[in-house]
């Protein structure tokens, strides 16, 4: 019998695949392997009878790989598996960079209670929510993996003029890219050729601080940026800066930090990437 330690809600359609020889909850004791989505593990203590650790999910950053190696504990991730309840959040965030969707949204709450009068006040006070259609607008994407493409080819079907990087991109990838998507040469051309930016790489050493005030500063004037991929890629002082002097039109994000939460033009959400019944 093996015991399993879940760190995270698991979904029944992942444990129910464990078999009649492993036991498993988030109270077992000197686990021989664990379950994780996004909990951190950094500080944990692994006894020497653990065996494995997997990500439900694609990145890792959670998990202190360097310890696991050391210890003997293979560490396994999910590439993919969440990769289209990523893209349609992705998705959502793109037409609320634009559309002024959230901030419209929380005025028409404000009118509760006057009655009749409400029709007439919507029609005088939408002009305060105009924004501008994606439809021809260029979206640059960098990191081509699983969700990065679904996100590319997407873009493409709404309209836009897709450029992106990623120079780890298999040929399997490649081959399932939208033909109309543009290549480019690295991260720089595509942040400063874009009106929409994403981003969709792990954080690594190399990859922290992608987005940070230099090249912000090399961006399209109004530029709109998302990171549904992980905190740490988008410097958040910078990108802060960046908001209230205009440079960047909008920053929406799924990893919301005290000191961009309830900022104006900040959309912060509470990493919902992966929370559907078909992901979890």
């Amino acid at each position: 019998m093996y015991n399993v330690l879940t760190l995270n809600k698991i979904a029944a359609v992942g444990t129910s695949r464990l078999g009649d020889n492993y036991s498993y909850g988030d109270d077992v004791q000197n686990p021989d392997a664990i379950l994780v989505r996004s909990a951190a593990m950094h500080d944990m203590e692994f006894e020497s009878n653990l065996l494995a650790i997997a990500r439900a999910g694609a990145g890792t950053n959670n998990i202190p790989k360097d310890k696991c190696s050391e210890q003997g504990i293979v560490v396994f991730n999910t590439p993919g598996a969440n990769a289209n309840a990523v893209k349609e959040l992705v998705l959502a965030g793109l037409l609320m960079s634009s559309r002024k969707i959230v901030e419209g949204i929380e005025w028409a709450k404000t009118l509760k209670g006057n009655g009749d009068a409400v029709g007439k006040m919507v029609e005088k006070g939408k002009s305060q929510f105009v924004g501008p259609e994606i439809k021809g607008k260029t979206l640059g994407v960098i990191g081509l993996g699983a969700i990065g493409i679904l996100v590319a080819n997407a873009a493409v079907t709404l309209g836009m003029d897709v450029i992106g990087f990623d120079p780890f991109m298999s040929v399997t990838n490649a081959l399932k890219l939208d033909p109309a998507v543009k290549l480019m040469k690295n991260n720089e051309e595509v942040m400063t050729n874009c009106d929409y930016l994403t981003i969709h790489v792990p954080l690594t050493p190399d990859t922290k601080d992608l987005v940070d005030a230099d090249m912000i500063a090399k961006m399209k004037d109004g530029v709109r940026i998302m990171n549904f991929s992980r905190d740490g890629l988008v410097n958040s002082t910078a990108v802060l800066e960046a908001v209230k002097s205009g440079k960047v039109a909008k920053y929406v994000t799924d990893f919301g930090t005290d000191d961009i939460l309830g900022e104006e033009n900040i959309i912060c959400m509470p990493h919902l990437g992966a929370s559907t019944p078909e992901s979890e």
